[in-house]
C-alpha cells in the first residue's frame, strides 16, 4: 500500500518497536517522513530474539525518517516519563501514540507463575495506562492526534479466556483502554482506536508459539503496518472508540489483493486469538488431505504403532516426554517417551519423572494430528489443545510426526 505523506514531519512514539509489528509501523510512517520514537528494552542483542532500538532506528533512518531510540521499561512510570520527555525535547512534542508493546503467557491458572501474570499485567494493562498518561498532555496539543492499541475486540465468550485467562485478562486491559479513554478525551479530539490482525502474524512470539511450521501459514507484519498507518492519517475528530480488524481497514482502503502479504503464498492461514472465526475451526479444514487412518483406529492402536517406529536417531532428535490426556469417545492417559534409550510408547503416565509436555485434547484429534493429518498450531491456536510445559517441544513433536507420517 502506497504512503500519502499524510505523517510528514509528525512524531509518532511507539512502544515496544525494535522487531515485530511496532517496527513494521515504525518504518511505514519513516517512509512518510514522520519522527520515530521507539520505545523498547532491547538495547543489546538478544540470544533468540532479532534486533535492537539501534539496529530498528537505523532503518528508521535510512527509510526516510528522524529517530529516537530510547531505552524504556513501560512497566516503570520513571522510564516512561522520561522517554516521553526525550522525546518532546528532540521532536517539539507528540501526535501519535502507538501502544504495541507486549508480553504473553498462554498457560492456565495453576500453571502461570505470579511472576508471568505480574509481567503481563505490567507490559501489556499497566504498560499501556502508564504510557497513554504520560503522552496525554503533549497529544492534546498535537497535530491529528491519535492513540492507537495493538490490542483484541473484547470478545466476551468464555471460550477466550478458559485456557489462558491471565494473559485475555491483560489484553483486554488494554481494549478497556480503548473503550474509556475514547469517551474520556473525545473533548480533546484525541482519537483512541484498537487494530487486531485477522490471521497470526509471523513475529519472534509467533516462531516461539509454533515454530518455522506455523510461520508459513502467517501473514507478514506489513500488513498490521499499512492497516495502523490507515487508522492514524485519518481525522482524529471523526473515528474514535473503534476495534478494527487488519484486513477490514485495508479493505476500506481499496486494497482487493492480500497475497503480498502472505509470509508464504498458498498456505491455509492461521486466524488469530479472540476472534469468531478461531473458535468455530473444524479440524478437517486444515488437513493436509484425508487420511485412511483419520478418525479410525483407537489411541491404544495408535501407539502400538508409534512404539514400533520408534528407534535411536528419533530420540535423539527429540529430546522429550510427552503426556497425552485424551477426552470424547476414547478417553485415556497415554505416554510418549522419546528422551531415555530408543524411546517408549504405551498406556498411562510415565514410567518415572514429570513430561516436558502435557497435551489435553478429544481423542479423535490426537488421531488426527498424531498421525500427520492435523496441525497441532492449528488446533492449539483454535482452542482445541492445551499444552501444558514446553511449547517448543510441543511443535517439534509436530515436526516429527510429519516425518514419520508415512509410518504411521
Amino acid at each position: 500500500m502506497l504512503n500519502t505523506g499524510k505523517l510528514a514531519g509528525r512524531t509518532i512514539f511507539i512502544t515496544g518497536a525494535s522487531r515485530g509489528i511496532g517496527k513494521a509501523i515504525a518504518l511505514k510512517c519513516a517512509r512518510d517522513g514522520a519522527n520515530v520514537v521507539i520505545a523498547a528494552k532491547t538495547a543489546q542483542p538478544h540470544a533468540k530474539l532479532p534486533g535492537t532500538i539501534y539496529t530498528a532506528a537505523k532503518e528508521v533512518e535510512e527509510a526516510g525518517g528522524q529517530c529516537l531510540p530510547c531505552i524504556t521499561d513501560i512497566r516503570d512510570e520513571n522510564s516512561v516519563q522520561a522517554a516521553v520527555q526525550e522525546a518532546v525535547i528532540k521532536f517539539g512534542g507528540i501526535d501519535v501514540l502507538v501502544n504495541n508493546a507486549s508480553a504473553i503467557s498462554l498457560t492456565g491458572t495453576a500453571e502461570t507463575t505470579m511472576k508471568r501474570f505480574d509481567l503481563m499485567m505490567g507490559v501489556n494493562m499497566r504498560g499501556t495506562f502508564t504510557t497513554t498518561q504520560a503522552c496525554l498532555p503533549y497529544l492534546k496539543t498535537g497535530v491529528n492526534p491519535h492513540v492507537l492499541n495493538i490490542s483484541p475486540p473484547l470478545n466476551m465468550k468464555p471460550f477466550w479466556f478458559k485456557g489462558h485467562v491471565a494473559y485475555t485478562m491483560a489484553k483486554y486491559g488494554m481494549s478497556m483502554c480503548v473503550l474509556g479513554m475514547a469517551e474520556e478525551f473525545k473533548d480533546d479530539q484525541i482519537a483512541v482506536n484498537a487494530l487486531w490482525p485477522r490471521t497470526a502474524i509471523e513475529t519472534a512470539a509467533m516462531k516461539m508459539l509454533g515454530g518455522d511450521g506455523a510461520l508459513k501459514r502467517c501473514r507478514k507484519p506489513e500488513i498490521m503496518a499499512d492497516a495502523a498507518y490507515c487508522v492514524i492519517s485519518r481525522d482524529s475528530k471523526s473515528v474514535s472508540g473503534n476495534f478494527f480488524i487488519d484486513d477490514e481497514v485495508l479493505k476500506e482502503a481499496g486494497v482487493t489483493n492480500f497475497d503480498e502479504y502472505a509470509s508464504e503464498p498458498g498456505h491455509d492461514l492461521l486466524p488469530d486469538f479472540f476472534l469468531d472465526e478461531a473458535e468455530n475451526i473444524d479440524p478437517s479444514s486444515f488437513t493436509q488431505g484425508q487420511s485412511e487412518t483419520q478418525g479410525k483406529g483407537t489411541p491404544t492402536a495408535t501407539f502400538e504403532v508409534i512404539k514400533s517406529a520408534l528407534n535411536d536417531d528419533i530420540v535423539q532428535s527429540t529430546g522429550g516426554t510427552f503426556v497425552f490426556d485424551l477426552q470424547g469417545e476414547h478417553p485415556g492417559r497415554f505416554h510418549l517417551d522419546l528422551k531415555t534409550g530408543s524411546g517408549s510408547a504405551g498406556e498411562g503416565d510415565l514410567p518415572s519423572g514429570d513430561p516436558d509436555v502435557t497435551m489435553t485434547m478429544d481423542s479423535a484429534d490426537f488421531t488426527a494430528m498424531i498421525t500427520g493429518q492435523a496441525d497441532a498450531t492449528q488446533l492449539f491456536m483454535s482452542g482445541k489443545l492445551k499444552i501444558d510445559g514446553s511449547l517448543g517441544m510441543a511443535m517439534k513433536l509436530q515436526t516429527l510426526m510429519q516425518q514419520m507420517k508415512s509410518k504411521l
